[in-house]
């Protein structure tokens, strides 16, 4: 736990310094939101049925800017190496970039939500508990996802370009389930009908946290 707080709060200080990773991020999200504000109506029949999606588009893409920067500094002065190289179990390095990963999103996504509630005129306030778990569930699970795939974009030319390329085939069911569990908390849904959405996410976040947790051992090594 030492090890993963370490890495954890040296993200933290490295973000607080340089201010490169979540000020893009909330900037990215914020303009897709407005700007697909000015492309739907804002009826609230409208906003119901698009709201979830545009949400989730909003963190996904967001989030892409945050995971490509996850692993891009550690590069800078062969950090990455010295990681590899250190006696400490490579989980501990993935649990606290991850951690560092679902700040900056969690962030993102208050920003996101909040700007979504001025523009379209909704309110969030009936939904929030079980929006907030939704939210959480799968945000766990696309930030593994995006720590360990971040990694391994790290080692490529291209990585701005194959992060996505490699992510999002993967995250579909956590982004795909996570919408349609948005959209039931939102719209007012049956408590079992949310409660059940939201377990499919939690699900899936728990499978891919734990299987990306034993394979980024392998992806340091490569």
């Amino acid at each position: 736990m030492r090890i993963v707080w370490a890495v954890f709060v040296k993200d933290l200080r490295v973000e607080w310094r340089s201010r490169e990773t979540l000020a893009p991020m909330c900037v990215f999200g914020l303009l897709v939101v407005f700007l697909f504000n000015f492309a739907f109506e804002t009826a609230r029949e409208e906003t119901l049925r698009l709201l979830p999606g545009l949400l989730w588009i909003a963190f996904a893409f967001a989030g892409i800017l945050g995971f490509n920067r996850s692993f891009a500094v550690e590069r800078e002065n062969a950090c990455l190496e010295g990681m590899t190289l250190a006696p400490v179990d490579p989980s501990a390095i993935f649990a606290g970039k991850m951690l560092a990963n679902l700040v900056f999103l969690g962030v993102t996504e208050a920003a996101v939500v909040f700007a979504a509630a001025v523009w379209y005129i909704f309110s969030f306030w009936p939904s929030l508990p079980g929006l907030a778990s939704i939210l959480f569930s799968g945000t766990l699970g696309y930030a593994a996802l995006g720590t360990i795939f971040g990694a391994v974009a790290a080692n490529t030319r291209m990585r701005e370009v194959m992060l996505p390329v490699l992510q999002f085939p993967v995250a579909f069911w956590v982004l795909i389930l996570a919408v349609d569990a948005t959209s039931d908390a939102l719209r007012g849904a049956a408590s079992k009908q949310v409660v059940g959405g939201l377990l499919r996410v939690a699900g899936v976040s728990v499978v891919y946290t734990v299987v990306s947790l034993l394979l980024f051992e392998y992806v340091l090594e490569d």
